[in-house]
């Protein structure tokens, strides 16, 4: 379900998924952790903030358990050698992403996720070229109704599978909203 390029480069997903589910509300809410991001994720939170922000979309905050869901899933691809919304056995994103960030205790609850890979050299405005390029992509950068958003940017010297063990760098934004 996804196209890569001829490129490393320049491989993508050709889309990204978005899942809205309602539950009722009953539990209460836990406050979120502190967030230590890298300088790529740091720089991928503030250019998607500032394409939000020319669109007249307000900011996006750091979700710590938003982020727990994009490390494993971004760690999980590298480890495996797949590129997919989808886990390895075959998890729809938005239960794997629900695992972390529940909708338990949420009245409404919706998550999206963008991926990407490429060489080691991309760079957060590469990466928010690349998915603004894609109309799927774009869709959930755009989106209105998110409010928090978990990036994960690993890297990895020989990954396997899909990436026939080159060296790559593998990105996972996981978009969220409950209340």
């Amino acid at each position: 379900m996804d196209v890569r390029g001829a490129k490393i480069a320049s491989a993508v997903a050709l889309f990204a998924l978005i899942g809205a589910l309602a539950a009722p509300a009953a539990h209460s809410r836990q406050a979120n952790t502190r967030v230590v991001l890298t300088s790529l994720e740091s720089g991928v939170l503030a250019d998607l903030n500032q394409i939000r922000a020319q669109h007249g979309l307000k900011p996006l905050g750091i979700s710590a358990r938003l982020t727990a869901a994009a490390a494993q899933h971004s760690r999980e691809m590298g480890a495996d050698g797949y590129f997919q919304h989808e886990s390895h056995d075959g998890t729809a994103f938005w239960k794997r992403i629900g695992r972390y960030y529940g909708s338990t205790g949420y009245g409404y609850w919706s998550v999206g996720e963008n991926l990407l890979w490429s060489s080691p050299q991309v760079d957060a405005s590469g990466a928010l070229n690349l998915w603004m390029n894609s109309p799927e992509h774009r869709k959930n950068i755009l989106t209105p109704r998110w409010r928090e958003i978990g990036i994960s940017a690993l890297h990895f010297a020989s990954a396997p599978g899909t990436y026939k063990g080159l060296e790559v760098t593998i990105i996972t934004t996981d978009f969220g909203v409950r209340h």
